[in-house]
């Protein structure tokens, strides 16, 4: 099979490589889609701290199962599934209190293990969700990120009736928005200075506001009222957008970090005690999260298309990143097209 590998920043090369064999446990897929995101453009530039090289990418996917091993019950030949990236130990602390996306020891495919950029991917069947036959194979890929969101939003808890900020309005911003709005938030407002990015936001049905042409404090207090919001989500990941959500949050609420930090943030830690603020971290995802994100999107609730702004066919892997780097803000999701079906 052909398989795409990363040899170093910015260089892509094709290689044969065997299919592995399928043990009694697992299954092998036909890869049908995979998306590129935001962790997969610092690996392309040599700036993820967790990647080494060679590599090979692939962990937003959604794919064809081939061939199951005996012991398998759960999937048959024909079924459409996505696969959880995750490698974990399942023996430390929080593997073993259900909180194995918090792994001592976590490896992620295409990061620090094995990547699906490869035309057929073998992989343990308790990885693997079916997909409903209502959601393509472009949806599918984008259930991964989909769960990032679930997750974040779970972080806060029960967001019905909540007023919910978003700082950022990127793909993850977005679909925290859409995934708020979806599990019965009251009021969501997107903040993002990207004209293209506020334009996508408003398409699915979000408030936004641009903090470069009206003031930040101003509009949530136009919005949401005095009591601004319950919850403020992070999803830039860098000094200002945190700051903003430390200074604008309301005494006694939360704000939820979604946004991956490239450097050391420097913020304002008196606000953070005085207000009494709470501050969360969310990493990844969990099944649960998985199958939220696929119930979500089977009900319509999801409006993926508006994120999808360019098609690449796996034997061009490279140029979707040459497009991501050109198009910036207006190339929201790229996807990696593997078999036109």
């Amino acid at each position: 099979m052909i398989q795409a590998l990363m040899t170093k920043p910015g260089k892509i090369i094709y290689r044969e490589v065997p299919i592995p064999a399928v043990n009694p446990d697992q299954i092998k897929v036909k890869m049908k889609r995979i998306g590129v995101c935001g962790s997969d453009i610092h690996v392309y530039h040599g700036k993820h701290p967790f990647t080494s090289y060679p590599v090979v990418q692939g962990h937003e996917v959604s794919a064809e199962v081939v061939e199951a091993g005996r012991n398998v019950t759960d999937f048959k030949v024909g079924d459409r599934v996505t696969i959880q990236p995750q490698v974990v130990c399942g023996k430390c602390y929080p593997c073993t209190h259900g909180m194995y996306n918090d792994c001592e020891v976590l490896k992620v495919m295409g990061f620090q293990t094995t990547g699906m950029a490869s035309e057929y991917f073998v992989t343990e069947a308790s990885k693997a969700l079916k997909l409903p036959g209502n959601i393509s194979w472009d949806h599918g890929s984008m259930i991964e990120p989909l769960a990032v969101a679930v997750h974040a939003v779970r972080r806060y808890g029960d967001v019905k009736n909540k007023n919910v900020l978003v700082l950022g309005g990127g793909t993850i911003g977005n679909l925290v928005a859409q995934t708020a709005k979806a599990m019965g938030a009251d009021k969501v407002l997107i903040s993002e200075i990207s004209e293209y990015r506020l334009e996508v936001a408003g398409k699915a049905g979000i408030e936004t506001i641009n903090p470069a042409k009206k003031d930040l404090k101003q509009s949530i207090l136009e919005y949401f009222g005095p009591d601004r919001a319950d919850v403020i989500f992070e999803c830039v990941g860098i000094n200002e957008t945190i700051n903003q959500a430390i200074e604008y949050a309301r005494k006694g609420s939360y704000i939820v970090v979604v946004g991956v930090f490239g450097d050391l943030a420097n913020i304002n830690a008196a606000l953070i005690q005085d207000h009494e603020l709470t501050l969360l971290g969310t990493a990844m995802y969990r099944v649960e999260d998985y199958k939220k994100a696929i119930e979500l999107a089977e009900a319509g609730l999801i409006k993926f298309d508006l994120l999808i702004t360019d098609h690449i066919p796996f034997t061009e892997y490279q140029r979707a990143y040459q497009i991501i780097d050109e198009q910036k803000d207006k190339a929201m999701k790229v996807i990696i097209v593997m078999d036109e079906e």
